[in-house]
């Protein structure tokens, strides 16, 4: 089947170019325009508040709260860096807080990270504090202690200050993400769903795997036994949360992954960050430790957080697919989608390969860590593997990818693919390379105009103060190779 006969079999495609036409422009560009519009809404808080506290809302919340016993509650944002940030507040006090909000010092979502000389970065001892505003929906028990809930909140601007009172916070990476995933919606008639591939490493000596020189110790049922208490509590615990737990392997030593079955982004991002906490309160029962550390060991491989993408129409198509087409392919929609995250993978290796250490997994060769920017059919060594129809798997985030982030970027790069028409080179082609230190793809970030115009300004800035200041403390930090290499090379 040719390309054009592909294309005439795709309803979508022919859905979007009239689109195109209807609108007078460019669907791509419109986009890219409606990302920081969204950030203006002076009457966000207002809205969000006014929902909160609707009559029915506050009965199915109280009542689920007190069905479940939950006496404290964690109101919870994720950071730029990944982490978590809460308080913690009796439950009695829920209707006041549906209101009020929760107030955090708005550097909380920058880590509260100080600068090599000292300074908070996004904003020192005269940064203004953000609310919080919870979302009813996303109350949730904790399995391990069940006088304990948590909710999850979206971060707002307060009323008071003068211009910006109101707003969303740009910060805020989680509200960002579903803002974009809206815009994708409402722009493209598109939605995204996500499933991740979290690898991670356990470590201790009640788990210690069984290895013999020369050979990889995945799949082995020995290693799968040893760690069988640990995933057998991780799967109770993430099953009383809502996840739909399908499979799960060993890899390396002391590395495992437990998969659960794929969504819409905000439940696919929501679930991974409470997946680590997760996985960081079994550790604690067992004694044991649970690192998200990229790349803990060099010869094995290193943790990744694969993103298996699709998008859907409003049918609920999967339009990765062209119908009658039973050989391993991308339809044309696909294809562009699939252009544009080639087209922007090294700015976006920025929030994909976070850390300094995330660019190890790179410099170990034959550890399935691809290095160019490249897509290929059923081929772990490109970048965009798609291993099956319907699905394209990104191989480049690593198990320390904030989600929201990483999410948000591959919806505005396939908004790009997808409004411009990007085709990418045939499968199997060599792409671009990837940047291979986090000081590379800090510079590959700031060239590229698309991935900084789909960030708000603040969150932006931020994350690039907070990024740049990590590899500076890495480039002045002496190490244990450099003693190793130069203490007595000299005589």
């Amino acid at each position: 089947m040719t390309n054009e006969t592909m294309t005439a079999a795709e309803p979508h495609v022919e859905k979007l170019q009239t689109a195109a036409t209807t609108l007078g422009r460019n669907l791509g560009d419109y986009y890219r325009e409606s990302v920081e519009a969204a950030l203006g809404d002076n009457g966000a808080f207002a809205a969000h508040q006014e929902a909160n506290l609707d009559d029915d809302t506050v009965a199915e919340l109280t009542e689920r709260i007190e069905r479940s016993g939950a006496q404290y509650l964690y109101y919870m944002l994720p950071t730029l860096g990944s982490r978590t940030v809460a308080k913690m507040v009796p439950a009695k006090h829920v209707v006041r807080n549906l209101e009020k909000g929760i107030a955090f010092h708005r550097t909380a979502l920058s880590d509260l990270q100080s600068d090599i000389f000292g300074n908070l970065i996004g904003g020192g001892v005269e940064a203004k504090e953000f609310v919080g505003l919870p979302e009813p929906e996303s109350f949730q028990q904790l399995p391990w202690d069940g006088e304990v809930g948590r909710i999850f909140c979206t971060a707002y601007e307060p009323e008071h200050l003068p211009g910006v009172g109101g707003r969303p916070l740009a910060v805020d990476s989680r509200a960002h993400m579903r803002r974009t995933h809206q815009l994708l919606k409402d722009v493209f008639g598109l939605t995204m769903k996500s499933g991740t591939e979290p690898e991670m490493t356990w470590k201790g000596e009640s788990i210690a795997p069984t290895l013999i020189p020369g050979h990889s110790p995945a799949y082995q049922v020995e290693n799968l036994e040893v760690m069988r208490p640990i995933y057998k509590r991780l799967e109770e615990y993430a099953t009383a949360l809502g996840f739909d737990m399908i499979e799960g392997d060993y890899e390396d030593q002391g590395q495992i992954e437990l998969n659960w079955m794929f969504d819409d982004i905000e439940r696919t991002a929501d679930r991974l960050v409470t997946y680590r906490q997760i996985c960081s309160q079994v550790a604690r029962e067992f004694g044991v430790e649970a690192s998200f550390m990229p790349k803990p060991y060099l010869g094995s491989m290193g943790n990744g957080c694969h993103h298996n993408l699709s998008l859907w129409d409003d049918d609920g198509e999967n339009t990765f697919i062209t119908p009658g087409v039973t050989e391993l392919h991308m339809s044309q929609l696909g294809r562009w989608a699939i252009g544009g995250v080639l087209k922007h993978a090294p700015a976006m290796m920025l929030v994909m390969a976070s850390t300094v250490n995330s660019y190890k997994r790179f410099w170990d060769p034959g550890q399935f860590a691809p290095a160019r920017a490249d897509w290929g059919l059923d081929d772990r060594a490109s970048m965009v593997r798609i291993s099956a129809n319907g699905r394209a798997e990104v191989r480049v985030p690593d198990a320390a990818v904030n989600p929201y982030l990483s999410h948000s970027l591959l919806v505005s790069a396939m908004a790009d693919g997808i409004g411009h028409e990007i085709e990418p080179d045939a499968p199997g082609s060599g792409g671009v390379a990837l940047p291979m230190s986090l000081g590379e793809a800090i510079e590959a970030f700031r060239e590229d105009e698309w991935v900084q115009n789909n960030l708000p300004d603040d969150l932006r800035r931020i994350y690039v103060d907070m990024k740049s200041d990590e590899w500076a403390r890495y480039c002045g930090a002496v190490t244990e190779w450099e003693f190793n290499q130069y203490w007595q090379a000299i005589p």
